[in-house]
């Protein structure tokens, strides 16, 4: 499910700010005294106390159909301090939005929380997707496009091949402009996965953001974004 958004990525965001989106997903609902809701509980406790200093955390709670699987990930230059606080936020607003939902995600600018009743580890999510772009277009769409695609498709190689899943860029455009991007994926993926993933969002941009001065595609298993300012610690 490919959701848009118009808002415009004129300005950078700060640490705390709204969410970007959210779905809440899954046919399954649980009940408040359900074994599901004290495993889900459970891991939402524990999951900010496992972020790794690389911004990114795994687990899961219970056993059998009872079990959750969740992951946290937040933006390669990110803090690790800033990551924990976005995942706390993060944590607090799906509990209102999705109160019984086997099955939720959220984004922010800085981190994703994503937690499901299905094993979704090491999977691509194609499912939980969206983006955004600026309303305002530039003067040479089509050598722009081709620019876009050149950044993000080297940072895509390069991201997945690296450690972090992550890597931020630029590339000098037309008229002194210098184009900024980021490729990033969730660290539960394989490198090929990876790759797949954001080659994947890559191609969705000419569709939902030919010519435009900024632009997103943000999943439940990679991003990737660019812009005309600088937008990474």
């Amino acid at each position: 499910m490919l959701r848009n958004s118009h808002r415009s990525t004129d300005f950078p965001q700060p640490i705390c700010t709204n969410p970007l989106y959210h779905y809440c997903f899954g046919p399954k609902n649980f009940t408040a005294n359900s074994p599901y809701r004290t495993n889900l509980n459970n891991l939402l406790k524990t999951l900010p106390t496992k972020v790794s200093s690389t911004g990114f955390a795994r687990g899961s709670s219970g056993q059998g159909q009872s079990r959750v699987y969740g992951i946290a990930l937040c933006r390669g230059d990110v803090s690790k301090t800033n990551c924990v606080t976005c995942v706390n936020d993060a944590i607090k607003k799906l509990r209102q939005q999705c109160p019984k939902q086997k099955g939720a995600i959220i984004w922010y600018d800085n981190c994703m929380l994503k937690y499901s009743d299905a094993d979704f580890f090491g999977k691509i999510d194609n499912k939980n997707k969206f983006y955004m772009y600026n309303v305002k277009g530039v003067d040479n769409p089509t050598s722009f496009n081709k620019k876009v695609k050149e950044l993000l498709s080297s940072l895509a190689s390069i991201a997945s091949a690296n450690q972090k899943w992550y890597v931020a860029g630029k590339l000098e455009s037309e008229g002194s402009k210098t184009l900024y991007g980021l490729g990033q994926c969730s660290r539960d993926l394989s490198n090929a996965n990876c790759k797949k993933c954001l080659d994947s969002a890559i191609s969705e941009l000419p569709s939902c953001c030919s010519g435009k001065r900024g632009a997103r595609v943000v999943g439940g298993s990679c991003n990737v974004r660019y812009e005309l300012y600088s937008f990474v610690n």
